[in-house]
């Protein structure tokens, strides 16, 4: 599972990046945001440290920005900071009596990310509050009418793509869980994102002269 979501992710940035008219790539890099989701989900339920959950994804957060920044977008907030505040949203909904009751944390947490420049945006909270409220058949129903929703919302055709993992994960168990049985490092996981952005950064750097007068005047505010 973990190296689906990597090798996924560094086709898809390699696409994003090098190849921006080819959507055969964008597509193979559906399948790793899911996975993303749903590993931090896990992450939440079965972490030893909560506070140290957390915080291990700050660092991650902060140390991938600047290599996001170079690589993907000048402007924007990395994934990681989404994953971060979709975790906390999970730790105060686990403090209510009903997850219900967190409904309208739930909306103030989509407006705040839907206004900051975050990847994914609230698509990536609602994301991860499907693979943990909902399970089998509902998973995969409640990803799909996601996806329905931002296909009529911001078009993002590309995106409905991102079912696929979530059909072995809601339908075929026993096959994710085989899948999941094929664990790598610790710090090859939690080091991949911001590793493999900084070397995507520096081979744009290296084979595109005009990057380096458009990009890092973007970055510095200085265009």
């Amino acid at each position: 599972m973990q190296i689906i979501a990597m090798l996924t992710m560094l086709i898809d940035h390699i696409g994003y990046i090098f190849f921006p008219g080819e959507l055969t790539w964008r597509y193979v890099g559906r399948i790793a945001f899911p996975i993303y989701c749903y590993a931090l989900v896990q992450g939440h339920i079965h972490t030893s440290s909560r506070p140290k959950y957390l915080l291990r994804l700050l660092l991650i957060a902060l140390i991938a920005q600047v290599p996001y920044n170079l690589a993907l977008d000048p402007g924007g907030l990395n994934v990681v900071f989404t994953l971060l505040l979709s975790a906390l949203v999970l730790v105060l909904l686990d403090k209510l009596p009903s997850p219900w009751l967190g409904l309208p944390v739930v909306v103030a947490a989509c407006a705040f990310m839907e206004y900051f420049p975050l990847d994914y945006n609230a698509y990536g909270l609602l994301l991860v509050l499907v693979f943990r409220y909902t399970r089998s058949y509902g998973v995969v129903i409640a990803h799909f009418v996601l996806n329905l929703f931002y296909f009529f919302y911001l078009r993002w055709e590309v995106q409905m793509l991102s079912i696929v993992p979530t059909l072995l994960i809601g339908l075929l168990p026993v096959y994710w869980g085989a899948l999941e049985r094929h664990r790598i490092p610790r710090w090859v996981w939690w080091a991949f994102y911001p590793g493999h952005l900084a070397v995507l950064a520096i081979v744009r750097f290296l084979v595109s002269d005009e990057w380096v007068h458009i990009e890092w005047r973007s970055l510095l505010n200085l265009g």
